[in-house]
């Protein structure tokens, strides 16, 4: 946990970075706590690369990489921040790899921003903090994702995103805790959206409308 107290912060906004492999993810997400800068203000926007800012929470959307095993251990060790997953899918699976990787919260991406911003807060303050999903297969209260555009569902969008990574059915199933039978069902649903009947279709596609993932970093100045 980070050394800054509330009591030493006063006023001051709890301070968050937010990582993701993909740009439009952090704008988004970005975009939907900005009416809250009174409480929280985003200083470092990340794809794919560590921390450098002074931050109080680290928010890591899990769009693209579910599977928390790995990429939330890393995270864990390389900062002195509370680690929180945020995800659309937070089945008890996903809720007992994030707390064995010592992160400090599991959050559900079917809340409000406000009560994001409280659970954000409440970390912050030493508490563990676990908002399981409203309803099954409810879309996310905020955010984007890559192919919204085009009317994929966040689920549907991830799966594509895994297979332009190269991901076969069953690794898809395991990366996003998913069955097999859920990850068919997506992908057919997925491809009569952006009109394609084949995998290396597909990718093509996914290629061509931002579903490669970004490695980038952007620190901002709160003030």
């Amino acid at each position: 946990m980070s050394t800054r107290t509330s009591t030493e912060r006063g006023p001051e906004p709890l301070r968050v970075a937010i990582l993701n492999d993909y740009e439009v993810v952090l704008a988004g997400l970005r975009a939907m706590l900005a009416p809250f800068s009174e409480r929280i203000v985003i200083v470092e926007l990340l794809s794919q690369v560590p921390v450098r800012a002074d931050v109080d929470v680290l928010l890591y959307d899990a769009f693209g990489r579910e599977r928390v095993t790995g990429p939330a251990e890393h995270l864990v060790r390389e900062t002195n921040a509370a680690v929180v997953l945020y995800t659309w899918h937070l089945s008890p699976d996903v809720v007992h790899d994030c707390l064995a990787a010592g992160m400090a919260g599991c959050i559900s991406k079917t809340i409000e921003a406000e009560d994001l911003v409280e659970a954000l807060e409440k970390v912050h303050g030493g508490s563990l903090v676990v908002i399981p999903d409203a309803e099954p297969e409810i879309e996310p209260a905020g955010g984007d994702w890559p192919g919204r555009s085009a009317d994929l569902t966040s689920r549907e969008a991830e799966v594509i995103a895994l297979i332009a990574q190269g991901l076969t059915n069953q690794e898809i199933a395991d990366r996003a805790y998913l069955s097999i039978n859920s990850v068919k069902t997506y992908i057919r649903s997925a491809y009569r959206k952006i009109g394609v009947e084949r995998r290396s279709q597909a990718v093509l596609w996914a290629t061509r409308n931002g579903f490669l993932p970004d490695v980038s970093r952007m620190i901002i100045d709160p003030d």
